[in-house]
């Protein structure tokens, strides 16, 4: 009987001391968006919301935290415990831009984050309502104003190297994402919106929004009547807007081996190809590691441009 007792309660304490996570995930997952809803992160989180819940056997709940260039969703995020419940959609803006345009960062987005997987990039676009006069890109010296999805948002970025690239200026009206912007863009209450193109799709094909062009190098085969920057003499507006999927420091490697596994075989799903392709994004399989890479060179990419554009959210 003492046999039989010793050997339970060393069974016992052996699960006890098992980690948290051997049985990952056991409740539901929640994936911070850093801008509001209806704009291009919001619409990819959503994407993979089910596709992903139905890989992992638990609800992935989307839940929007915008604010001070995506920085108050990324902060919320390196402060979760990293045991793989509290996740970001990463985009460029709270991780490659935000080093060079908010001051005293709260965060690394290098060694607090665990970058998971790579899912796409799409291009940024500069457009404009169609009754406002704005033919093409060259008649953006005209504009007092431009909007975008927030401050020190890419779009943001991408008005203010405009503005130094074609020495003019215009006041940045900054929103809490791209879907208000949208409202007021078709509304006329201002002229021009610059955000990631992927939200505006829709509504650029309906004519409710005209689109000037592209920050690509090679035409979007959504929109091939539109032309890019490096087309209008303007390479130096060449920029895109990836989408990942990052949580906290220190993640367990068998949890982040699991989500990078489930979201390679999301991205690689015909229908979400398919999807992603409406959006403007295209899908991108790439390891975690990389990603982490990416990550980091894109901050060293961005650094010369935003150093001098000075720009402050």
């Amino acid at each position: 009987m003492t046999v039989r007792r010793t050997v339970l309660g060393l069974a016992v304490a052996g699960l006890l001391a098992a980690p948290a996570w051997a049985a990952w995930p056991e409740k539901p997952i929640r994936i911070v968006v850093t801008f509001g809803a209806g704009g291009a992160s919001d619409i990819v989180a959503r994407a993979i919301s089910e596709p992903l819940s139905k890989a992992l056997g638990q609800p992935v709940i989307v839940d929007n935290k915008p604010g001070a260039g995506g920085t108050l969703g990324g902060t919320e995020v390196v402060r979760a415990a990293p045991d793989g419940y509290t996740l970001m959609l990463s985009n460029s803006t709270p991780l490659s831009i935000g080093p060079w345009t908010v001051p005293k960062l709260p965060y690394d987005p290098v060694k607090q984050f665990t970058h998971i997987a790579m899912l796409g990039v799409a291009p940024v676009a500069i457009m404009a309502n169609p009754k406002a006069g704005i033919g093409t890109l060259k008649d953006l010296p005209k504009v007092q104003a431009f909007g975008s999805g927030g401050p020190g948002s890419i779009g943001h970025i991408v008005g203010e190297m405009a503005k130094s690239a074609m020495k003019f200026q215009m006041q940045h009206v900054p929103y809490r994402g791209g879907a208000p912007m949208a409202t007021d863009l078709i509304a006329g209450t201002i002229p021009v919106g610059i955000d990631v193109l992927t939200a505006f799709v829709p509504m650029i094909k309906q004519g409710q929004i005209k689109a000037l062009a592209v920050t690509t190098r090679t035409r979007s085969p959504l929109l091939p009547d539109v032309p890019t920057v490096v087309e209008l003499g303007l390479p130096q507006l060449v920029a895109e807007n990836y989408f990942g999927v990052s949580g906290p420091a220190n993640l367990p490697k068998d949890v982040v081996d699991k989500l990078a596994t489930a979201l390679a075989a999301i991205v690689a799903d015909p229908a979400i190809v398919k999807r992603f392709e409406e959006l403007a994004i295209t899908t991108v399989k790439m390891s975690s590691s990389d990603f982490a890479h990416l990550v980091e060179k894109q901050i060293a990419d961005w650094a010369p441009a935003l150093k001098a554009a000075d720009i402050k959210p």
